[in-house]
């Protein structure tokens, strides 16, 4: 079992000034927002966890420390693009690989634990974890077909009025099989609204090519919350507050 978390970001609607630090490393509730991630994910060892950095990301590793694996996005090009540039520090893998964000600190270790559960249940190509929220969140949306199963996800830029009404968002975090991730991942192109590589085509291209695509839906409505704004950094830490920042909740 391998882990990717996109830590690369910036972080510009942050309000930190030009001088602030990376995306993950904003505190809430007094650490870093990668931190509870990490914690979530720490049934997976360090060893077998890549960063993917990109800036500042000295001070991502300062952070962290060495025992986890690095790999550097020179250039914010998608997160389809930050996941490939993970590839290297994953030669020889063929398991599953759980990809998923350092700025979306309350997820749970039980949903990442779920999500691989599912996935590995049901032999699944990719399992994506999904949600619904009463934040106006511009998430993609998890289109299904008329038996309930995945049909593919169509990015919040590219929906149409009527997609937009889609209840069922994607979170943007996966479990993919590691021999089918990366060849998938060539085959992204960057033709929509964002011109960018979007990691949310691959599980469409797997399910053309015949594999299995499963969803896990989060049971919890601010569970696939991520931080972009300082608002929303304010919003997550009295979440976090609210449970108790070192709850079992994280």
């Amino acid at each position: 079992m391998k882990a990717i978390v996109l830590a690369a970001g910036k972080g510009t609607r942050m309000d930190a000034g030009a001088d602030g630090p990376p995306k993950v490393l904003h505190t809430a509730c007094g650490r870093p927002m990668i931190s509870y991630v990490l914690r979530a994910l720490d049934f997976i060892a360090p060893a077998d966890t890549v960063l993917v950095v990109g800036y500042k990301q000295e001070a991502v590793r300062a952070a962290l420390g060495p025992a986890y694996v690095y790999a550097e996005q020179a250039r914010q090009l998608g997160t389809g693009h930050a996941v490939l540039c993970a590839e290297p520090a994953l030669a020889g893998c063929a398991g599953p690989v759980l990809i998923c964000y350092g700025d979306m600190p309350l997820i749970r270790r039980e949903t990442f634990q779920a999500l691989l559960d599912i996935h590995r249940r049901e032999q699944n190509a990719c399992t994506l974890l999904s949600g619904v929220s009463r934040h106006p969140l511009p998430y993609g949306r998890v289109v299904r077909d008329a038996a309930g199963a995945f049909a593919g996800i169509v990015e919040d830029a590219d929906c149409t009025p009527a997609q937009r009404q889609i209840p069922e968002l994607n979170a943007g975090v996966y479990v993919m099989e590691a021999a089918l991730l990366f060849p998938a991942l060539r085959r992204v192109g960057g033709a929509n609204a964002q011109g960018e590589y979007y990691l949310t085509d691959v599980p469409a291209l797997l399910r053309a090519d015949g594999g299995r695509v499963g969803i896990c839906r989060s049971g919890h409505e601010g569970e696939i919350l991520g931080v972009n704004t300082a608002a929303q950094l304010a919003d997550v830490e009295a979440r976090l507050r609210a449970v108790g920042a070192d709850a079992d909740f994280l």
